[in-house]
Parts: structure tokens; C-alpha cells; sequence
């Protein structure tokens, strides 16, 4: 059985995932939103382990995107939240089961067990689309960048950056917009912080003598287009 984690947390993670592949299970592991997306849409899981609050975007979020999609998988939510709407918002999300912390492994695997069971032998997997403009094409699988088809290795937060400016090209973003699409519920990053995101993704996709693709709309944000 292969399982999906996905938990920001190294000190539940790490030996979670160590006493899993004891049991026998084969476990990925991600540790925000946006990189549980991308591995729960390019290969096949048989149970997805999903904490409520993840950097990018949280478990919920996530849960319910994947079943717009008519991702069928078995969701197990984990969360430190126990009333009964921060249930009820778990599962009309989508999930399947609900798992308060602190838990004891044990129970843990029996509920994956249980939701084994229930998963269906080979979902069909809908794939994150390409993304274009001009002579760039973004990957968001591999976390590729081609410019002039010439590969570019880019980072969770880059890949997510750019994909968001591809989806809205010739758009004017506002740093507002932007926070949200790319940190999500996380606690907004600061300007500083946004500008210098921005200075490493245009190093990297401007290459010396391309035209400049990622404009500053100065009071504004930014604009990705010719």
C-alpha cells in the first residue's frame, strides 16, 4: 500500500513515516500544500494522511481540490482541532476519516487499514496542466522551467510563483493576490521578502539577452507578459 503524508511538522513526520515503512507501507512525504498537490496528482496513493495546517495551503484546502478534480483516493485528516464544526468542515471538505493529535500510532494504523480497503486499485490521476507564455513553459510536476528550451531547476515557492503568474499573464497582480496564491494561510510575508522571491525567479527565467518577462507595476505589483 503506498501512502501520501503530508505534515510541515519534522518531529511527527520523521518517525511517523519511519514506523509506517516498518509496518510495510511505502510512504512519499511532503511537508506544504502546494508540493502534497503535485505528488497527489502524478502518482498513484492508496491512502492520503493530510494535517489540517500546512504552509502553502492547508489540509482542508487541499482535500477539497482534489475532489473538484475527482480524485477518489482516501483522505485521512490529522488536526489538533476537536470541536465538532472544526469536524464537520473536515469532512464536507471531502475527507474520509478524522484524526485528532496527539493519537497513538496504533489507531492511526487501523484507520489506514480501514481506508485502504475503500481505495480504489487505480485511480484515474488528473495531471497539473503545462503553463506557457512566449518561449517559457513551466513543468509544475517536476518543477521545471524551459526558457528558450533550456531547463531551469525551481524551488516549491518559485514553481508556485510562477505558475500563479502564468494562470493571469498580462494581468496586474497585486502583492495582496499574490500572497494568497502563493503562501496561502501562512502569516503574509513582507514586501522585502515578496521582491526578493521575485529577483530569483527573474534570474533565473530572464536569461542575459532574453526580453524581460516579469514586470514591476510600481504601487501596484507585478505583471508577467511581453
Amino acid at each position: 500500500m503506498k501512502i501520501l503524508l503530508v505534515d510541515d511538522e519534522v518531529e511527527l513526520t520523521t518517525p511517523l513515516s519511519r514506523w509506517l515503512l516498518a509496518e510495510g507501507y511505502d510512504v512519499d512525504v511532503a511537508s506544504d500544500g502546494h508540493r502534497g498537490m503535485a505528488l497527489a496528482t502524478s502518482r498513484h496513493y492508496d491512502v492520503l494522511i493530510l494535517d489540517w495546517m500546512l504552509p502553502g495551503f492547508n489540509g482542508v484546502s487541499l482535500c477539497r481540490q482534489l475532489r473538484l478534480q475527482q480524485y477518489s483516493t482516501p483522505v485521512l485528516l490529522l488536526t489538533a482541532k476537536d470541536t465538532l464544526d472544526d469536524r464537520v468542515a473536515g469532512l464536507d471538505a471531502g475527507a474520509d476519516d478524522y484524526l485528532v493529535k496527539p493519537f497513538e500510532l496504533r489507531e492511526l494504523l487501523a484507520r489506514v487499514r480501514a481506508l485502504g480497503r475503500r481505495s480504489p486499485p487505480a485511480p484515474a490521476l488528473p495531471l497539473l496542466p503545462r503553463l506557457s507564455f512566449g518561449d517559457l513553459q513551466l513543468d509544475q510536476q517536476n518543477q521545471l522551467a524551459y526558457r528558450q528550451g533550456q531547463p531551469i531547476d525551481l524551488s516549491d515557492k518559485e514553481t508556485c510563483l510562477l505558475a500563479y503568474l502564468l494562470q493571469h499573464s498580462n494581468q496586474v497582480l497585486s502583492h495582496e493576490q499574490i500572497y494568497q496564491a502563493v503562501w496561502g494561510d501562512q502569516e503574509a510575508p513582507s514586501s522585502n521578502v515578496l521582491a526578493a522571491q521575485m529577483r530569483l525567479l527573474r534570474r533565473k527565467i530572464e536569461p542575459q539577452g532574453a526580453p524581460c518577462l516579469i514586470h514591476t507595476v510600481y504601487g501596484k505589483g507585478y505583471r508577467l507578459g511581453a
